[in-house]
């Protein structure tokens, strides 16, 4: 290998060398370069760009970061089994520097999933899955990640979702049939919840509402160290007549994406639901995909309680933790599977108690948090930005909180903060909230003078999104190890 004197470290990044061959980023202002040091054709023959003496020179684009994933295999997305794991939600596709830095902050034992943003999220960004799995990409490799890699496509609900996503090179699918759980069927008659479950498609889950009653009723689960799960008849045909749709339509999903011939992991998600999933149905959901072949790596149920957008956990948390508890003890026994913890972001009092729940076998997932993070960059250096954002923000609350759980009021929200004011906006929960799902129209609008501000300030935003991670993930480094 040639010896290089690399240029100053304000605009070089993450040099990582394989194969005696060294590749890193270089910055000047908004602009960005991967560099190889090598002309070798062997080397870059893969990459899209030109040489530039002893050394050759790629732009950031979608053909560039498949030939990095190529040439650093480590980027390459994988499956992690039932090792603990934490997805990054990245709104704004720039920070992922700083969720590097907070997982090797911790120890580097959690298996990190830097690509994941759910169908909807794209669509209100108007990003790509494979826009999100090359931003992810240049992430890692920008902050140094020298480890596996994860990709979930995020609580996807058609087939076209995940053809989209398989195309792009995801791994871990998260199926969610949410929109098909029958709310109805939480509190209605006996007689009621009989019509509903003779109604289901039967056909497409191989069986009857017979032969179901016949496997389920009267059957007891037990659990190790918590008390069993005793399946009586109106339960078991109530938690069918509530989930059974959902269940046709994750096993139509399952079909589809089994059918792709790829490598792959899913998780099955009903956690956007109006009710919290007892025990008996957890038990119901996961033995029916079970007997159809299908095996989640994770399951996220609806836990007792509030999961609202970036804020903490509302509710009692002593029967949070039973509820996790009782649920960690049906995935062990059914499984092994993950429990998986979606709305995650900023849930500091839940972390320790799922952590402990489940003994690590557990996934964390967190999304808008990065963005709403990022807002303090701009709180603290362009005021009359923020302010703007502010008010679109307020203007837009009614059709922004569509498809989100929240309770903040944005009239206690003042109408024209001073500039002292406005780092903790990020912070108070009504305006946390309203800013929270505000990021479709905000970066529609107002995304080119919001990412000059970032890109100048980008060392300062990394250090906030690092420590604001660190917070999520120390209380399940030590399980993880």
């Amino acid at each position: 290998m040639t010896d290089f004197t690399l240029p100053d470290r304000a605009v070089a990044t993450s040099l990582v060398t394989r194969e005696n061959v060294p590749y890193w980023l270089e910055r000047e202002g908004a602009a960005a370069h991967l560099v190889i040091g090598s002309t070798d054709p062997a080397v870059v023959g893969g990459f899209t760009g030109q040489a530039d003496g002893d050394r050759f020179r790629a732009a950031l684009t979608p053909g560039n970061a498949a030939a990095l994933r190529q040439a650093l295999p480590w980027l390459t997305p994988t499956t992690f089994g039932l090792s603990l794991s934490a997805g990054f939600g990245d709104r704004l596709g720039i920070c992922t520097p700083g969720h590097v830095a907070a997982v090797n902050a911790v120890g580097g034992t959690i298996k990190p999933v830097f690509a994941q943003q759910s169908i909807r999220e794209m669509g209100r960004t108007n990003r790509t899955p494979l826009m999100v799995l090359d931003d992810a990409t240049w992430g890692a490799f920008e902050g140094g990640w020298q480890g596996p890699v994860g990709a979930d496509a995020d609580h996807l609900k058609t087939l076209g979702d995940i053809d989209s996503c398989v195309e792009a090179g995801y791994v871990f699918f998260t199926l969610d049939p949410g929109d098909h759980v029958d709310p109805e069927a939480e509190s209605a008659t006996e007689a009621v919840i009989r019509q509903k479950a003779a109604a289901l498609d039967w056909a497409a889950l191989d069986s009857s509402l017979e032969a179901f009653i016949a496997t389920y009723a009267g059957h007891t689960i037990e659990l190790d160290g918590e008390p069993p799960v005793v399946l009586d008849e109106e339960a078991v045909v109530r938690a069918m007549a509530k989930y059974g749709p959902a269940l046709v339509q994750a096993m139509t999903m399952y079909r589809h994406l089994d059918g792709k011939g790829i490598a792959y992991e899913f998780e099955m998600a009903v956690d956007e639901t109006d009710y919290p999933t007892k025990p008996a149905e957890h038990v119901v959901i996961i033995s029916e995909l079970a007997r159809l072949g299908a095996r989640p790596v994770s399951f996220a149920p609806r836990f007792v309680g509030g999961f609202e957008k970036g804020v903490e956990y509302i509710g009692d948390l002593d029967a949070l933790a039973r509820d996790f508890q009782i649920h960690a003890a049906i995935a062990r026994t059914l499984g092994p599977y993950k429990l998986s913890l979606h709305s995650g972001s900023d849930k500091y009092s839940t972390y320790p108690l799922i952590a402990e729940a489940t003994q690590g076998v557990v996934h964390l997932k967190t999304a808008g948090t990065s963005w709403a993070e990022a807002l303090r960059v701009i709180a603290r250096h362009d005021p009359a930005l923020f302010r703007d954002l502010l008010r679109l923000a307020l203007d837009q609350f009614e059709i922004n909180r569509h498809s989100y759980h929240l309770s903040c009021d944005p009239a206690k929200i003042p109408a024209n903060p001073a500039d002292d004011e406005l780092d903790g906006l990020v912070t108070a929960i009504d305006s946390r909230q309203v800013l929270h799902v505000a990021y479709g129209p905000a970066l529609t609008t107002l995304g080119p003078r919001l990412f000059a501000c970032w890109s100048e300030y980008r060392d300062e935003l990394t250090t906030i999104i690092r420590d604001h991670f660190v917070r999520h993930l120390e209380p399940f480094a030590a399980w993880a190890r």
